[in-house]
């Protein structure tokens, strides 16, 4: 059985995320911080863990606090562990969580761990707001002043353009291009129409609704109390639309480019709070320690793409390598969860599957194969549940590490597509 690092199996034993919320609705006023706590003390106490076993502890986020930013250390300073674990926080733009679950997945494998928390938070509600360089420059050096007729002479510096405060900008530094930009244009290049994508958004809406209905995505939700004290607990997605229709999606004016662009609010996942966590044993630990591992780590693989040509179609890429590395096809797969920053990113992902143009760029001689629509998403994605950048990776191990238990599954191949022209894959196993 194949196998990464040392031979040692990682096993995937329990996750949790908390409820994900359009951003400056039910979570506004959380930060990043304090929903990482909640996602991860409950984690600990779903699983009757004890928190001084526990070696690691990875965080990912994208939008990290100027005055905190090292998430992972802050939110492992809860109760429950030691103030000696070891935390850190990695980005890796939308795929940061993935990476949090890799980098402790790695140091299981190399015997550097046997216990590792791993996930991500994203507040964007709550993001960190910068002055412009005007207003620092004499900020800085009203600081440095020894007088008080000295920082009001710089002060008096200050012009209206430098109270402008400059915001996140989810555009890429090295095109200026926006994702949504990015998503139209891959909507053009690989031919992928607006009616195909309206029909997608609204396949992951209900599917999602249903997940929700039956109880099988709530398994998985940490119920947050309001923080005015208002009842009941927050437990249950905001943004999932059970009666969104293609016709509603329809009557959309498109974002990006308002004259010939087919990206819509509705065809794009929306801004999100939430949070996410894993916990990840070496396989040994988890059976001593008498748990169920709900699946393993199979393999993995990042790979990238230029920026400036098809941003989000690095999944493509990584895929392969990561079911090459399993010893594994398409076809193995029970599951396919496909992150759905965009419905044109998704259907363009696809197409890319079945491509033996983009297996060459890999360095396969062909195409990675045609994606199942009934193994695809089935408790729908981002578009409909909401994309927490931080957050989401975790979202998809855990709803899909439950999904292929609850299914008696044995394969699921997950894809994450990020900012930057990133992309990352992982075949997960269930035995």
């Amino acid at each position: 059985m194949p196998s990464f690092g040392n031979g040692r199996r990682v096993a995937i034993v329990a996750g949790v995320r908390t409820p994900f919320a359009r951003s400056g609705t039910l979570l506004k006023d959380y930060t990043a911080i304090d929903l990482g706590r909640f996602a991860v003390a409950e984690l600990v106490q779903r699983t009757n863990l004890d928190g001084r076993l526990v070696d690691l502890l990875v965080y990912g986020t994208v939008l990290p606090s100027v005055t905190a930013p090292n998430i992972a250390r802050e939110v492992a300073l809860l109760p429950h562990f030691p103030r000696t674990l070891q935390a850190y926080t990695v980005g890796r733009a939308c795929a940061s969580a993935n990476q949090a679950i890799t980098d402790a997945a790695d140091q299981i494998a190399l015997g550097h761990a046997d216990i590792a928390i791993a996930g991500g938070a994203e507040s964007l509600t709550q993001v960190p707001i910068l002055h412009s360089r005007g207003m620092s420059d004499v900020l800085v050096a009203a600081s440095k002043a020894k007088t008080m007729a000295q920082r009001l002479g710089i002060l008096a510096r200050l012009r209206p353009r430098d109270f402008v405060p400059i915001t996140p900008a989810i555009a890429e530094p090295s095109t200026g291009e926006t994702m949504g930009q990015s998503a139209d244009k891959m909507a053009k290049l690989n031919a992928i129409s607006r009616g195909a994508q309206d029909r997608f958004a609204v396949r992951s809406h209900r599917y999602a609704a249903a997940g929700t209905a039956d109880g099988r995505l709530g398994a998985e939700i940490v119920p947050v109390p309001h923080a005015r004290g208002a009842e009941p607990m927050i437990a249950t997605d905001n943004g999932i639309r059970a009666d969104s229709t293609v016709e509603q999606l329809a009557a959309l004016k498109p974002v990006f480019d308002r004259q010939y662009g087919t990206v819509t609010a509705g065809n794009a996942s929306p801004l999100t709070d939430g949070a996410s966590a894993v916990l990840l044993m070496s396989e040994d630990r988890a059976r001593a320690l008498g748990y169920t591992p709900l699946a393993f780590i199979k393999s993995y693989a990042y790979a990238a793409v230029d920026p400036g040509e098809q941003l989000l179609q690095a999944p493509v890429l990584a895929a392969p390598v990561a079911l090459a590395r399993a010893g594994l096809t398409l076809r193995d797969m029970d599951l396919i969860d496909m992150h759905e920053a965009f419905a044109a990113q998704v259907l363009s992902n696809i197409k890319g599957l079945a491509s033996a143009a983009w297996a060459a760029r890999a360095g396969f001689s062909a195409a990675t194969g045609d994606v199942d629509d009934a193994r695809l998403n089935v408790l729908g994605g981002s578009l409909s549940i909401g994309h927490p950048f931080g957050a989401t990776g975790g979202r998809i191990v855990t709803t899909v590490s439950n999904e292929l238990a609850r299914r008696g599954g044995q394969f699921a191949l997950l894809t994450v597509c990020a900012a930057g022209g990133m992309g990352h894959a992982m075949v997960i196993e269930r035995t």
